[in-house]
C-alpha cells in the first residue's frame, strides 16, 4: 500500500520508527495549513516559511511525546501558533518592519475594486485586510478564534492571558472590526 493510502494516525506511527518517506508524507499534507497559520500570526512570508519548517522538525522530534496520533494535526497546529506567537513578540521587541508588510501596502493600493474576483472573495478579502489594521492583541485573539477556530480558553492558554480578559478582548476584536469594516461599507 502506498503512504498516500494510509490514514495520518498510520503515517505517523511510521513516522516515531523515523520513516522520511512517511514524514515526508505527513509534511506535504499539513505544509500549506501551517503556512497560513503562522503567516496570519506574523505577517511576513518568509518569517512562516521559518516557523512552518521548525514546528516540523520540532514535532518530529518530539512525536514520542505524542500520547495519541489520532491528534497530531491539532497538536502540530499548537507547535506552529506558539512559534509563531513566540516570534510575534520577538519582533515587537526589535520593532522590525517586514518587506512583506511593504509590498502588500504596493499591492494593495495598486489592487482595487476593479479586480476580477467574486464578490464573495472581495467580502472576504476586505474583512482579511481589515482584521490586518486591527490592533496586534486584538488581531491575533480574533485570528485564533475566529480563523483557527480556538474557543476562549485555548487562547486565554496561548495568549497567556485571563480568560475574562480573553473574551473581553474578542469583543472589542470584534466590535473594532465592525466598525472598521462599516466606514469601507459606507
Amino acid at each position: 500500500m502506498t503512504l498516500t493510502k494510509l490514514n495520518t494516525e498510520q503515517l505517523v506511527n511510521l513516522c516515531k520508527s523515523q520513516n522520511q518517506s512517511a514524514q515526508l508524507e505527513i509534511y506535504n499534507r499539513y505544509y500549506k495549513t501551517m503556512y497560513n497559520v503562522s503567516l496570519r500570526i506574523v505577517k511576513n512570508s518568509y518569517e512562516a516559511e521559518d516557523i512552518m519548517q521548525d514546528s516540523f522538525l520540532t514535532a518530529f522530534t518530539k512525536l514520542n511525546n505524542l500520547k495519541n496520533a489520532s491528534t497530531f494535526g491539532p497538536w502540530l497546529k499548537r507547535i506552529v501558533v506558539n512559534n509563531s506567537i513566540y516570534q510575534y513578540k520577538k519582533n515587537i521587541k526589535t520593532k522590525e518592519t517586514s518587506i512583506d508588510d511593504i509590498l502588500f501596502k504596493v499591492e494593495d493600493s495598486s489592487q482595487g475594486i476593479n479586480s476580477n474576483y467574486e464578490f464573495t472573495n472581495l467580502k472576504a478579502q476586505q474583512v482579511i485586510s481589515t482584521m490586518e489594521k486591527l490592533k496586534d492583541n486584538y488581531r491575533i485573539a480574533l485570528t485564533l478564534n475566529l480563523i483557527e477556530g480556538y474557543d476562549y480558553e485555548e487562547i486565554s492558554e496561548i495568549m497567556k492571558i485571563t480568560n475574562a480578559n480573553c473574551r473581553t478582548t474578542i469583543s472589542r476584536a470584534k466590535e473594532s472590526l465592525r466598525q472598521k469594516l462599516q466606514l469601507i461599507i459606507s
